[in-house]
């Protein structure tokens, strides 16, 4: 599924109406993530806190009533992409780092971290990761060759 400029768009504002709940604070003393919730039928975005407290809905048009299967695998890339480009909002929320966005189902299930809100921490995705094991085989095999 490719983001349409609207839905980048629809993303953004629901990101921009999180961060006007929690501006930046020099001592910030919320702590708290940042859950998103997204109901596939009706192409909402809810933003709730770690008390289950909502902070903001947003609808996504061209996600209503999407019946795809790999939907929630589908729309991740894309609510990374737009969080990653608006970096400078999304870390400086007056939220206590390190803090996290979240991808939950409509069932309150966590699907993925998206961003991670922390001068110290990255997020490792799974094109990075690909064929990590048949990387380590071989080089744990190269270097037990070395010891025999």
């Amino acid at each position: 599924m490719k983001a349409s400029e609207q839905t980048v768009q629809q993303i953004e504002r629901a990101i921009r109406k999180i961060s006007q709940k929690f501006p930046f604070a020099e001592e910030s003393s919320i702590l708290t993530d940042i859950h998103l919730r997204v109901v596939q039928e009706s192409g909402e975005i809810l933003a709730y806190n770690d008390d289950d407290e909502e902070i903001t809905r947003c609808v996504i048009e061209e996600w209503i009533d999407n019946k795809d299967d790999d939907f929630y695998a589908e729309i991740t890339p894309i609510l990374r992409q737009v969080i990653k480009k608006m970096s400078k909002t999304v870390d400086n929320l007056g939220i206590m780092k390190p803090y996290s966005f979240v991808l939950e189902d409509d069932e309150k299930e966590n699907i993925a971290e998206l961003y991670v809100a922390d001068d110290d921490t990255i997020i490792i995705n799974g094109e990075l990761m690909e064929g990590l094991d048949q990387d380590l085989d071989s080089f744990f095999s190269e270097l037990m060759k070395d010891v025999n």
